[in-house]
């Protein structure tokens, strides 16, 4: 399939105009790109623009409130409940973070969480609003039902994502951002869209066995066995259970033959202000030193070197800030005015 170079703020642009045409507000529809080229960005292209069909679609069939009244209800200091309104996700969770940032600044802990939302992308961008204000980034949001539990037949959590950022001092933030399963489910539809095979240990099939071949996708397999799921399990417990909105197989399906069912879900944020448990200068020298040890270690056979979490994306957006993010021809005619 043919690709093209696109440059970050072109394609940003190119969003905007497309949700303000579907008739989101300039406002949030700016949110959104951001969030979307973010992941383009970083190479997560599975979480970036290429699902802007979707919620195109999804906004189209009423599935999304394209002007949501988003509502903050401030339950503690350090507590508060975000409600969406069935709003786009990545609007959504800015809020909530902003919401936990401002909190922790105040009181030195930020915990919100959100209800009535959709999907958010990747996971990272608010976390990183966090590192950006020099405070610890933590974010969870549960998805609907793909991983089948260890020892299980059938897909019972999603994907279930949970996301941190460390500030560094004056280096960047260590940013973690990963699903519980093996792989993210847009992983799967990333192959799909390309024709490519996929590895034996990401998806099963309906009998339960491992495939290579997305199109027969039944379940994704949670990285690290009984780890895996346990902690899939966590984060629906964060983002659905404590938050009473859906979860497991109650979640509605992102990819569901009717686009117009609400999806509901749910996250949870927490901001920490550093300085309030430790010295934020020592904290900061601590963790370059950290990173000198870790850049510092001979590689294993076969690496070059050990990396951050987080690093190859860094690299890997220093490289498309400059050359441009590639895009398949299909997707471009598609974004573009």
């Amino acid at each position: 399939m043919q690709e093209a170079l696109v440059k970050h703020a072109q394609l940003r642009e190119w969003c905007i105009r497309k949700f303000v045409g579907a008739g989101v507000s300039e406002r949030d529809a700016a949110v959104a790109a951001d969030v979307l080229v973010h992941a383009n960005l970083r190479g997560v292209d599975s979480h970036g623009v290429m699902r802007m069909p979707h919620y195109i679609d999804t906004i189209a069939a009423n599935g999304l409130n394209v002007n949501p009244h988003m509502r903050i209800r401030d339950t503690g200091p350090v507590t508060a409940i975000v409600d969406g309104d069935d709003g786009l996700g990545h609007v959504v969770a800015e809020k909530a973070m902003s919401h936990a940032i401002e909190k922790a600044k105040l009181n030195g802990v930020g915990a919100v969480s959100a209800v009535n939302s959709s999907h958010c992308g990747a996971l990272s961008y608010f976390v990183n609003m966090a590192a950006d204000q020099g405070l610890i980034g933590v974010m969870m949001t549960n998805t609907d039902k793909m991983v089948a539990p260890f020892g299980g037949s059938a897909p019972y959590f999603g994907t279930n994502p949970m996301a941190f950022a460390f500030p560094a001092g004056d280096l960047p933030p260590i940013i973690v951002d990963m699903a519980t399963s093996s792989v993210a489910y847009g992983k799967i539809l990333d192959a799909i869209r390309q024709g490519k095979p996929i590895p034996p240990d990401w998806a099963v099939n309906e009998a339960g066995e491992p495939i290579t071949d997305p199109a027969l996708f039944s379940a994704l397999l949670p990285f690290g066995g009984a780890k895996g799921y346990a902690l899939g399990m966590v984060v629906d417990l964060f983002s659905g259970m404590l938050t009473g909105s859906p979860v497991g197989p109650y979640v509605s399906p992102m990819y569901a033959d009717d686009l117009s069912e609400r999806r509901k879900l749910g996250h949870f944020m927490l901001a920490i202000d550093i300085g309030r448990f430790t010295n934020a200068e020592s904290y900061a020298a601590n963790m370059k030193r950290m990173v000198q040890d870790l850049g510092a270690m001979p590689p294993a056979p076969g690496y070059a070197q050990v990396m951050l979490p987080g690093e190859p994306e860094r690299r890997r957006a220093q490289i498309r800030l400059a050359d441009g993010i590639p895009l398949t021809e299909d997707l471009i005619d598609y974004l573009r005015p």
